[in-house]
């Protein structure tokens, strides 16, 4: 089965905008692929800014996001793996969607036949104070 997240993405695109709000998606920056100004990475990610009035010749594929915009004054061409946004969300109030990392190589209900039980692993979650 085909991945729901373009799907999520461009359902959540479309509700962002018609509530008069601005889309940014949260893109993890080492992911094969994505082509992104460097000097825009922090700590790994990419915070993007995809409303219609900042960037131009959006596409919001099955594979790929991708768009021409303007970081420091230069344009430039982004290329996004589907699979590399971590979030889409409204600037304005945080309302949005964090999307679950995909594990590709395994059926999605675990009944892959030649596996035995799987290694129960830990909550990887940190307390903050």
């Amino acid at each position: 089965m085909t991945s729901n997240r373009p799907y999520l993405l461009r359902a959540l695109y479309q509700w962002i905008g018609d509530n008069n709000m601005t889309p940014h998606i949260l893109v993890d920056a080492g992911v094969a692929g994505v082509e992104v100004p460097e000097h825009a990475i922090q700590k790994g990610k990419v915070i993007l800014n995809i409303d219609r009035a900042a960037v131009r010749e959006l596409e919001l594929g099955n594979d790929w996001l991708t768009f021409n915009a303007r970081f420091s004054g230069r344009q430039h061409q982004v290329m996004v793996p589907v699979e590399a946004v971590l979030a889409i969300y409204s600037k304005e109030n945080g309302q949005g969607m964090m999307f679950a990392q995909e594990d590709e190589s395994s059926p999605p209900d675990g009944s892959d036949p030649d596996s035995g039980p799987k290694p129960t692993r830990r909550p990887h979650l940190k307390v903050v104070k």
